[in-house]
Order: C-alpha cells, then structure tokens, then sequence
C-alpha cells in the first residue's frame, strides 16, 4: 500500500501542470457548489424571516362567534405563545381620525411580532391603556410620544389611551391602521371581560407548523376552534421555496457530474502515459491489485488537495459578495449563514466523486499485459 501511495505522487509530480490543472478543476466545481449552496440557503432563511418570521405560524381562532375563554397551549416546539384580542376602532385625535384595528397582545407579544426591534420612538406598552402605534398611523393623526388617544368602538364604547411608543411595521397598510396595546386594554374596551379572539403561536422549525396544528387539533376539547397554520396561506411561497432547492440541487449534480467526468478523463489519460512504466512495474512482480491502487491514490490525492482549494475559493466567494452586495443601509444583501455541516459535506462529496472517478483508470490499469506493453515500447 505504502508503495503504491509513493508512486502514485511520483507520477503526479512528473506532470505538474496537469495534475494543477486538475485540482483546480475540482476546486472550482466545490467553490461553486459551496456558493450556490449557501447563497440559496441564506435566501430561503432571509425569505422565510421576512415573511413568516414575525407572523404566527399556528392561529387558532373561534370560528362563528368573535371570542373565546383562553386555555393553556403548551408544546416545547412552540417558541411563542401568544394570547390576542382585537377588533376595528375608530381612532381620535386632536387634529384628526382614522379606522384602526386595535390588538391587545399577551405578554409573548413582543417575542413574536419582534415589536422591540421596531420601535421608532419611545417604549413597548406595559400599564392598562398604553399604545403603541404604526408610524403611518402617528403621522397621520400627528401624535407624539405621551400624547392622549381616544378609541372608539362600533357599539360606541370609548377609552382615552397614552401612547407610549411608535413602531415601524414595514407594510404601509399594517402603518397606518394598527394600534397595539396589552391584552387587558383590548379586553376592557371590547367587553369581553377575560376573553380572547385568537391564540398565535410560533414554533422553531416553520415547515413543522402543519404536523404541529394536526397535533394541536386532536388535543383541543374546546368546540367550534379553527387551527389554520402558515403554510395553507402561503402554497405560493412554499411553491417558490421548493423551486429554489429543486434547482439548487440539480446545480450541484451537474457540477459533480462534470468534475467526476473531467478526473475519470484525464485519469484515463494517464494510463496510457504511463503504461510502460506500469508495465515494467508489472514485471518486476507488482500484483494487479497494487497497480490499480496506484490510480485510486492518485483520484485520493486530487480529490483531497482539491477539495481543500474548493472550500478556501468558495469561502472567498462567498465572503466577497456579503462583502460588495449591500443593501442601502450597509446590511448584506442576503444574510449568509456558514453551514460547516454543509462546507464539509461539499468537500466529502468531491474526494468520493475524485475516486469514483479513479475506479475506470484503475481497472484499465489492471488489465494492461507486461510484455505487450514492454515489447510495443
């Protein structure tokens, strides 16, 4: 074994270039599919938290009248729990008014809209009738921080609130028409006493929340409660997210397909280069087997020094365009996310494909006849 590793650097040492040329073949194919990978993985993560990320993943709400008594949900895949009670207002300030929907959040609140990292101004609401409201919403009504708010009801109940904090939703129709406040606040000027309209929960695998609200639907005692998850309101999304993994994967195929193509090639070559010389191997009593070693060392070496390349290319590709693709404000375009299970297995996939790929030289090698090779030069 130890001479057939020996020759076989000898005969990547007589051809340099060629074997460069080689190792920089596979590094490209992994520096490729170690950025497609990644890129389309931080696109999905950045897609999903901008459009599930800060939204319940599970809702339960009551479906023909408007509220309901609160029950304890508990599941440990559940990251959030939110108790809710909303309903449309009419809100009045001194220099004008507007429609609004008022929300009254349970304390988990804050945990899933992320309303803390969206405050423009002032603080999250903690007393009973304190408000937060959306930043189109602020303006319109030109309110300020401890300004007075009046909410009224469609059954024409009142309440004067403060509000403590204006927050950027980053959708202008949510801006401009919501007010969000404790769950007691809600409770009160909607007389529902300890009632509730809706339970939100998040939970931390999203593309789990269907198993779980199937699971939550056969725990519930409670009659006439609806259990709707994100996905039944987002096929289009998940269509879209499927897409993108059914085209990185076959990026990543091809790609493999060609470096596995590109090693067996040049490794064939190398057979017939160095056929006398195996031949004179031959003949001084090496075994088949040891000659065909030879190559699958070879496709070792070549996979392992070019997948060490890969990696370093694809890290670098991956560093310079987080580095150069920017948004406005200076974060990166799509947030990258360093999978090393990922990276490793990139790398893993090129040194098997590089032996794979040395099996056809390796068993054109063990067919080579020592005195047919000798006696033909």
């Amino acid at each position: 074994m130890k001479f057939a590793f020996s020759v076989a650097k000898r005969f990547l040492g007589y051809n340099k270039g060629q074997t460069i040329m080689i190792m920089v073949g596979i590094a490209i194919g992994v520096s490729v599919q170690i950025f497609i990978g990644l890129l389309i993985t931080g696109l999905q993560e950045s897609l999903i938290d901008k459009t599930v990320g800060s939204t319940p993943h599970i809702t339960i709400t009551q479906q023909d009248e408007l509220s309901f008594y609160d029950f304890e949900v508990k599941n440990d895949e559940f990251t959030a729990v939110v108790y809710q009670a909303e309903g449309p207002a009419f809100a009045i300030s001194e220099s004008d008014d507007a429609s609004v929907l008022l929300r009254g959040l349970s304390e988990d609140g804050d945990k899933l809209y992320k309303l803390s990292d969206k405050l423009v101004e002032g603080k999250m609401p903690s007393l009973k009738n304190d408000v937060i409201v959306g930043l189109g919403l602020q303006e319109k009504l030109n309110l300020d921080i401890n300004d007075v708010l009046t909410l009224r009801t469609i059954s024409n109940q009142t309440v004067d609130v403060k509000v403590v904090g204006i927050v950027d939703l980053k959708v202008d129709s949510i801006n401009n028409s919501w007010v969000l406040s404790t769950l007691p606040t809600a409770q009160s000027l909607f007389s529902i006493d300890d009632e509730i309209t809706s339970i939100a929960i998040q939970v931390k695998d999203v593309f789990t929340a269907d198993t779980l609200s199937e699971e939550l639907k056969s725990e519930i005692t409670v009659s006439d409660l609806k259990v709707i998850n994100w996905k039944e309101q987002n096929e289009d999304l998940l269509s879209g997210l499927n897409g993108q993994s059914i085209s990185s994967i076959m990026i990543q195929v091809f790609v493999l397909i060609s470096v596995v193509l590109g090693i067996a090639s040049v490794l064939a070559i190398t057979v017939l280069q160095k056929s006398k010389q195996i031949g004179i191997l031959k003949a001084m009593g090496i075994p088949d087997n040891t000659a065909s070693l030879i190559f699958l060392f070879q496709g070792l070496i070549l996979g392992v020094y070019g997948a060490i390349l890969g990696v370093l290319f694809g890290l670098g590709l991956i560093l310079s365009f987080t580095t150069f693709a920017r948004n406005p404000d200076g974060t990166a375009l799509i947030p990258i996310n360093f999978d090393l299970q990922f990276i490793l297995f990139s790398g893993s996939i090129a040194i098997l494909s590089a032996l794979i790929a040395s099996f056809i030289p390796a068993a054109r090698s063990k067919k080579l006849s020592p005195i047919e090779v000798i006696r033909n030069g």
